[in-house]
């Protein structure tokens, strides 16, 4: 792992041998990143913020449009440039390319952050612990597929030929190692891809589902870099599989009977000594407070820990998805789960995003879930073994326009994110569930056109 130690000119040049360009990132609403290659002879242009994108950038759908009409940040008012500032600590090499990357937040050509840029967003909550002299710690788990790569021609997914002994998948696959070692040669790739990238790749496990996996990122007490690693990571194993004739996706439900992929964050808190407040032996009651926070602006922020049509697939009874608004202690059923409740381990686990959320945006609202309940002292429900049998429970929604509305109107959002940026955001979903819902799909002639 590089040092804090290390130069500026050092990383400089490292990241510029043998390299022909460098691919200057920036991260959009839907977590994709997008950006230029900028040839390699113009590292300094990169660092010292002198490459430019349109503001509009973070504010595409998922298509890739800008909706100017909808939004009015595009063509209405001449499509500005914004100032692409790179994060030194980003830089790295492409072991797939003779190239480096970079990750930059978007500011506007005055100077000003961009209020539509997901890191900035992720920077600005972060900022907020510091003030009370707190800093929160996050590791992300992230599960995934590799598909087979003929996807691209029938239009549909399939699992790796590997795993499909006379053409048919062998069956649930959960910590099998056999299923490891028969894709041993792609997932050698991206454990080799991200030591490379310096990403802090831990285990590596086999889930449910033919071809499906899980990793864990190791914890950090970098917030915005621990979202880095994940974006990395999902940029990584795509080209790995590439590289193996595969293809990979982090889509929240991509086979109807099979498990989806979700993304849990695991977060604890430390001070300036270095102890961890969430511990409930200091008797601060923190810990709950953190809780009773996430626990209130749950519903609010689905739509950011669920921020597509599919994404609302996933939560489903009996599939290691929560389906309620509760809390438990080592409860893998539940929405927030306590692996740990004394301790330098002490943390909340986070289980509700599908691993198709922005690393960013989840870490965001969640986080400042967490730092509404310890400054507002927010008690939580009854934890879900404490529960009474009698006792309604809020149910997390299916209904994504339900999800959108809920967050459009929410103050906690508007307080986390920024107005500006709540209201963006519930544009744009709100006009892609629109175009969706509107949408004849094939389970519709299948189901009624012969019927009615």
């Amino acid at each position: 792992m590089q040092t804090a130690t290390d130069s500026t000119d050092t990383k400089l040049q490292a990241s510029s041998a043998h390299n022909e360009r460098i691919e200057v990132l920036c991260v959009d609403m839907n977590g994709i990143p997008r950006g230029k290659w900028v040839p390699a002879d113009q590292l300094d242009k990169v660092m010292n913020g002198k490459v430019r994108l349109p503001l509009s950038t973070q504010s595409l759908d998922i298509w890739g449009a800008d909706n100017d009409e909808l939004t009015g940040l595009s063509q209405s008012i001449g499509d500005p440039d914004g100032e692409c500032r790179a994060d030194e600590r980003t830089l790295v090499p492409l072991p797939w390319a003779s190239a480096s990357q970079v990750l930059t937040t978007l500011h506007a050509l005055d100077g000003s952050p961009s209020f539509m840029d997901p890191r900035g967003i992720l920077a600005n909550v972060v900022e907020r612990f510091h003030r009370h002299g707190w800093t929160p710690v996050v590791a992300i788990e992230l599960e995934f597929y590799l598909l087979d790569a003929d996807w691209r021609h029938t239009g549909h997914p399939s699992p790796p030929r590997a795993l499909c002994p006379g053409g048919v998948p062998k069956g649930l696959q959960l910590y099998e190692l056999d299923a490891m070692d028969a894709l041993d040669d792609v997932l050698n790739t991206i454990r080799d891809y991200a030591v490379f990238q310096r990403v802090p790749a831990d285990t590596l496990i086999a889930e449910f589902g033919p071809g499906q996996f899980e990793v864990n990122l190791w914890h950090r007490e970098d917030a915005l870099a621990a979202a880095d690693d994940a974006l990395y990571f999902k940029r990584l194993v795509a080209q790995a599989a590439r590289r193996h004739d595969l293809a990979s996706t982090f889509m929240a439900k991509p086979y109807t009977e099979q498990a989806g992929s979700g993304m849990h964050l695991h977060v604890s808190v430390i001070d300036d000594a270095g102890h961890n407040i969430l511990d409930r032996d200091n008797g601060a009651g923190h810990l709950e407070a953190a809780v009773g926070g996430v626990m209130q602006g749950l519903l609010e922020a689905q739509a950011v820990f669920a921020p597509h049509a599919n994404s609302y697939r996933r939560f489903q009874p009996d599939c290691f998805a929560p389906i309620e608004c509760n809390w438990g202690y080592d409860h893998r059923g539940a929405a927030v789960r306590i692996p740990e409740c004394r301790g330098p381990a002490a943390r909340l686990e986070h289980r509700v995003a599908g691993a198709d959320a922005n690393p960013y945006l989840v870490t965001a609202a969640l986080l400042g879930g967490m730092l509404q309940g310890l400054e507002q002292r927010i008690p939580p429900p009854p934890a879900i073994d404490q529960n009474e049998a009698s006792q309604p429970l809020d149910r997390l929604t299916h209904d994504w326009l339900l999800a959108i509305e809920r967050f459009a109107a929410s103050d906690a959002m508007a307080d986390i994110l920024g107005t500006a940026y709540r209201d963006l955001y519930a544009k744009v979903k709100r006009h892609e569930a629109q175009r969706l819902l509107a949408t004849v799909t094939d389970i519709d002639h299948l189901t009624y056109l012969t019927r009615l």
